[in-house]
């Protein structure tokens, strides 16, 4: 009976993680796929990247929410960083959630197709003419 305890907690935290999994890997690049494949099976409960057809955690009483990708722009070696040191403040994310060969693929993946949501923000022309002086 003990033993029925430790197993169910463990079941439903399994069925947590699939349920907030993948809708579909859209990439265009046939080498990120592995990737992509990578960082939706590894990386989708808390993390949004629509190449990878994630959407991140839908219940953040149940986990932290990492940082919607789309949304965010990130280098191949902050990505690198990021999974090897538990994120880039390594509050929450589990170190090495994929190692070796692997964690490349992800790092890759994420450089190749992170930040396609990001918008620059408006910027006074260089001419001095949106200063806001006048």
């Amino acid at each position: 009976m003990r033993r029925l305890l430790v197993v169910i907690p463990i079941a439903a935290a399994a069925l947590v993680l699939a349920a907030c999994g993948t809708e579909d890997v859209s990439v265009t690049n046939a080498s990120d796929e592995e990737g992509a494949v990578l960082f939706a099976d590894h990386c989708a409960g808390c993390h949004t990247l629509s190449a990878a057809g994630t959407q991140g955690s839908g219940n953040r009483s149940l986990r932290a929410q990492g940082p919607n990708l789309d949304q965010r722009e990130i280098s191949y070696d902050d990505a690198l960083y990021a999974i090897h040191n538990g994120g880039a403040s390594g509050a929450v994310m589990p170190q090495n959630i994929v190692v070796g060969d692997d964690a490349e693929k992800v790092a890759q993946f994420i450089n190749d197709y992170s930040g396609t949501q990001v918008e620059d923000s408006p910027r006074p022309s260089a001419d001095g003419s949106g200063s806001g002086s006048g």
